[in-house]
């Protein structure tokens, strides 16, 4: 709360029913968004720009023989932890700096959203 810059009288003010309705409401943003960093079957989707049902049968194909390959919770995993370090890292650490906030504060910012990815980008992926 300290690197926050929090105190018990801004977290007692706020709108709790708020609060959680737009966190889960952006982590559904979130969610929905990554489904196309850790699961590689999207960019044959994107191939055939546009409805997979008129696609040609080299599509059916492809799908048939790759369509589980690398939906697996270690290999969502390693792609949200790349977005996480490559992504939202950044985007931290550049509001980092411009509100004058410490490293810790960075870090630990930083390592929760990597983290959280991490775990929504698993489930995503092996989910089938």
């Amino acid at each position: 709360m300290k690197e926050a810059g929090m105190t018990e009288d801004k977290i007692k003010g706020g709108n709790m029913a708020l609060i959680f309705g737009m966190a889960v409401f952006y982590a559904f943003l979130i969610a929905l968004t990554l489904q196309f960093l850790v699961i590689h079957q999207w960019g044959a989707v994107g191939k055939i720009s546009g409805d997979p049902a008129l696609a040609k049968p080299s599509y059916a194909n492809f799908m048939a023989d790759y369509g589980t390959a690398f939906r697996t919770f270690k290999h969502g995993l390693l792609h949200s932890f790349i977005a996480g370090l490559f992504i939202a890292l950044p985007i931290i650490g550049t509001n980092a700096l411009f509100e004058k906030r410490s490293w810790k504060y960075t870090l630990i910012n930083g390592g929760f959203w990597i983290v959280c990815l991490m775990l929504m980008g698993g489930i995503i992926c092996a989910w089938t």
